[in-house]
């Protein structure tokens, strides 16, 4: 009886201390807690950037330095791409209109002519054996998208200036910040694309995360859950926080692009894992990749080979993550690059407050708002017959250069994953951040679903994100 009673003891020990550190993990005194109480995970309408916007949340020093006029960053981004993205729309598939439409009207109308087919795909019934359907969209009209006006002013400064090697490879010290081609033309336009993407503003230059995320097989039952935090930096071309330029002189030294940590609070069995990604230039320098494995007290370095893998629980691989993070290098898995397209789609659109949510038991998408939005689709083709996908098609929205949508397909030429990767975008900051991650396997019929919430930190150190961090596990 009294060993029995060690073992209560000893697990709700472990409990506290885990909920402790989950609760402990916040910036700004954030926690699970508050973010779920502001919008649940399932069934609930709430705005969550509405309840919990980033004016209530930040402090007001943080907040006056990542907001802006809107119409300043309207007007410039404009001139910057040489577009308004509404004007780029409408002529595919017109008589589909601004409104609500359920998947019986695929029927009525040309849908499949205007939507990506994995999505005209989802537009359907809910039930298995994926997740994220919509039973209904809501069509909205066509919306203009800008950067923040510190980003359209050194895009507009930079312009023509980045320079590619006669391969297309980028020639890292022609780059020096805002967005290194917002009109991609030429022969090397798919690497110009993928370079946009690759020294990309999302998620603000110091940002923290706190994202829960769930695993759906076929049957559509939760088969995984996980809690993670995450916190990175853009370590160079920074136009916005201080430091500006480079954030230090070991970045400048190494030509640091930027680096990226999380750290895994659950499930228990993966508790205090730990990834550090870190990002160089050179395409011939392999960037650094740490897993710190708590059961284990050790600190991995993964290879190539092992960026291939799965991520613990989930539908998508190391080199998956922020939608793509795979080196581009003519040594090393090097692809072939190719726009196969460039083309109006109706896809999910960039939210503003979050106000849509997943149906508990059908695991649907409801509320999703859907917008044409003017795109570049570029095929990679695999020249390695050893890497993990042959190719992938790459859906990149034209207006914002932002990577949305991804395909992934194995050596025999088969769908293998998909990964959607949206936004919440903010008007007064001229600023995008992941709201949902979306990833699913197409061959193993599994589907991973992450809702994140994101807020700008720049208080963040090296510190913060070292070696010496991996392993303190609070």
């Amino acid at each position: 009886m009294q060993k029995m009673w060690r073992w209560v003891l000893y697990l709700l020990m472990i409990f506290l201390t885990m909920s402790s550190s989950v609760e402990s993990q916040g910036i700004y005194n954030l926690t699970f807690s508050e973010i779920e109480k502001a919008k649940a995970i399932y069934d609930d309408p709430k705005p969550l950037y509405q309840v919990l916007s980033h004016k209530k949340v930040l402090p007001p020093e943080v907040y006056s330095k990542v907001t802006f006029d809107p119409e300043a960053m309207k007007k410039l981004w404009a001139e910057v791409v040489g577009f308004k993205a509404p004007d780029q729309v409408g002529k595919i598939a017109p008589e589909i209109k601004p409104g609500i439409y359920n998947y019986k009207d695929k029927d009525k109308y040309p849908f499949k002519e205007l939507m990506i087919p994995y999505f005209y795909n989802q537009f359907r019934a809910p039930g298995p054996p994926l997740m994220g359907t919509y039973s209904n969209i809501k069509v909205i009209p066509t919306r203009q998208y800008y950067w923040a006006l510190p980003i359209a002013e050194a895009t507009k400064k930079n312009m023509g200036k980045t320079k590619l090697d006669n391969k297309g490879y980028l020639i890292y010290d022609t780059y020096e910040s805002g967005i290194p081609f917002p009109r991609p033309e030429g022969p090397f336009k798919a690497q110009q694309i993928v370079y946009n993407w690759e020294k990309r503003y999302v998620n603000g230059e110091s940002f923290f995360y706190m994202s829960k995320a769930y695993g759906y097989p076929k049957s559509l039952r939760e088969d995984f859950d996980m809690l993670m935090v995450a916190k990175g930096m853009k370590l160079e071309g920074r136009v916005i926080l201080d430091p500006k330029g480079w954030f230090d002189d070991r970045a400048k030294k190494n030509k640091e692009g930027r680096t990226f940590m999380s750290e895994t609070l659950s499930p228990r069995d993966i508790f205090g894992n730990v990834i550090l990604w870190v990002s160089y230039n050179d395409p011939d320098k392999y960037d650094l990749f740490l897993m710190y494995i708590n059961a284990l007290r050790r600190i991995r370095k993964l290879s190539t080979t092992d960026t291939q893998d799965p991520m613990a629980g989930q539908d998508l691989i190391y080199d998956d993550g922020d939608a793509f993070i795979q080196k581009l290098t003519p040594n090393r898995y090097p692809y072939k690059f190719e726009v196969i397209a460039e083309r109006e789609y109706l896809l999910p659109a960039y939210t503003v407050d979050y106000a849509e949510y997943t149906n508990s038991k059908t695991k649907e998408f409801v509320d999703w708002e859907f917008e044409r939005r003017p795109m570049y689709v570029v095929k990679l083709t695999q020249l390695d017959k050893n890497y993990v996908y042959g190719h992938r098609i790459l859906y990149f929205d034209k207006e914002t250069c932002i990577l949305v949508f991804t395909e992934g397909y194995d050596q025999k030429g088969r769908l293998y994953r998909t990964g959607l990767f949206r936004n919440v975008f903010h008007p007064d900051q001229g600023m995008f951040y992941f709201s949902d991650l979306l990833a699913q396997d197409h061959i193993d019929l599994h589907s991973t679903w992450q809702r994140v919430y994101i807020v700008p930190a720049p208080m963040l150190t090296r510190d913060d994100l070292s070696l010496t961090a991996m392993g303190k596990i609070k």
